[in-house]
């Protein structure tokens, strides 16, 4: 269930209240006098955000030089709680210039009172979007990004935007070349055994967008994934010929985007905030594409040297290539001497991370670099536990690739007054935890 806040409380350091805001009549107005008895005044105060006394229980939250308390008489989503207070600060922020702290409290009273009655009904969190309360709550000394506008030109639609679906975009936007951008960032995520079997791999990916689009735009995404291309066959009653597909795990999307249109026909259609913002998020556990293979030999000859072979293979195509390869291949910690050799880029033994660490600034597809070290140990009577050979760590960014395989098939826009946009779509794959054992 949502927050159902009976009251909520704006205290110093000192525990004196600022401003307080009773939303039911379920808890006395003394409740603040048990928060600072039983909480400020003991050494639990940050052990633990929430606590409960009697038959109430109390979300509070430090911000600065202020405490935020919301208490409750009830089973209240404690998650919810803390969104609404993490965004309620935002939203003064955006207010006040970008400070909260006690002055700005004490100078600002009497818009936050009415800020609180707008953004909780009853105990019930409401919109808290700046762009939006911006709108129609106008305080003097408090500017307003709308306010440039003409006085005797009504506000556009603005109660259509409070209640509206569509409130993370205003209206009369207008750009003189309409551009969106794509991009599509993938974490590689692997853990594979000394003899080259995958023991783990997933990817987690997500789609970032920045839209620089005038008027009310509805954008269509088409991507290759497998249920989407299935339904688009079945609406068109032919199979398609779209190539590989992929099946996409844990999507999460942007509250702009349609989950109805979503759910019947498998398409990401959305109005777009404006700027920046992230589309969706996505996880694929199978046929990921391994950037790299890594083939690690190891010998201990003795107890004070060792031979290191590690070969590492790009196996993404040939006319792409990786940046700031790096490879972290741990050696004892009783090293007191190596002598590296390396096919391309630059080696050296960092005593402090107990690892040799390979760099190459640029790595081709197809081809494979080689490092062979001597690590001279140094033989010690107290050291007689042996060496657990931590696994080896990559590190890396391959634009214009994904793991996943996941494409962009089509980035449609339409707009009633049909200007021509421009769309740049760009692929990039980093390692997550990129680990071989050795």
């Amino acid at each position: 269930m949502p927050v159902a806040a009976s009251a909520i409380y704006f205290l110093n350091l000192r525990g004196d209240v600022l401003i307080n805001r009773l939303y039911r009549d379920d808890v006395g107005g003394n409740m603040v006098d048990a928060f600072r008895m039983h909480i400020m005044q003991t050494k639990e105060l940050g052990t633990c955000p929430v606590r409960q006394i009697g038959g109430c229980s109390f979300f509070y939250m430090r911000i600065s030089n202020v405490y935020i308390v919301i208490v409750v008489s009830s089973n209240a989503n404690v998650a919810c709680a803390f969104k609404f207070v993490v965004e309620a600060v935002a939203l003064f922020k955006s207010y006040f210039g970008g400070a909260f702290d006690e002055d700005a409290i004490r100078n600002n009273f009497v818009l936050i009172y009415e800020l609180l009655d707008e953004i909780m009904d009853f105990g019930y969190p409401q919109n808290l979007s700046p762009e939006i309360l911006k709108l129609y709550i106008t305080q003097e000394g408090v500017r307003s990004p709308f306010s440039s506008k003409p006085s005797d030109k009504p506000v556009p639609n603005a109660t259509l935007q409070v209640t509206g679906a569509v409130g993370w975009r205003r209206e009369g936007l207008a750009y003189k070349k309409n551009e969106v951008f794509l991009d599509i960032v993938e974490s590689v995520n692997l853990l594979m055994s000394s003899k080259g079997s995958v023991l783990r791999c997933d990817v987690t990916g997500k789609i970032l967008m920045k839209c620089f689009l005038s008027g009310m735009p509805d954008l269509k995404l088409g991507l290759n994934d497998k249920i989407g291309l299935e339904k688009e066959s079945e609406i068109k009653s032919r199979p398609t010929k779209s190539g590989k597909t992929i099946e996409l795990d844990d999507v999460t999307f942007h509250q702009c985007v349609n989950l109805t249109r979503f759910n019947s026909e498998k398409t990401v259609s959305f109005v777009p905030p404006d700027g920046e913002f992230e589309l969706m998020k996505y996880r694929i556990t199978e046929g990921v594409n391994l950037p790299f293979r890594v083939l690690p030999t190891i010998k201990e000859l003795g107890r004070t040297r060792m031979e290191v072979n590690v070969k590492v293979k790009s196996v993404f195509g040939a006319k792409m290539f990786a940046l700031g390869v790096v490879v972290k291949i741990p050696v004892p910690k009783q090293t007191a001497k190596t002598s590296l050799q390396v096919t391309s880029g630059r080696a050296k033994y960092n005593a402090s991370m107990d690892c040799l660490v390979w760099k190459i600034r640029k790595f081709p597809g197809q081809t494979e670099s080689t490092l062979s070290a001597e690590v001279e140990l140094i033989s010690t009577i107290a050291e007689k536990k042996s060496w657990t050979r931590p696994p080896i760590q990559m590190e890396f960014q391959v634009p214009m690739f994904t793991a996943s395989g996941l494409r962009v098939r089509f980035l449609k826009v339409w707009e009633k007054s049909g200007y021509n946009t421009v769309e740049w779509v760009r692929y990039i794959t980093k390692a997550g935890s990129y680990e071989i054992r050795c």
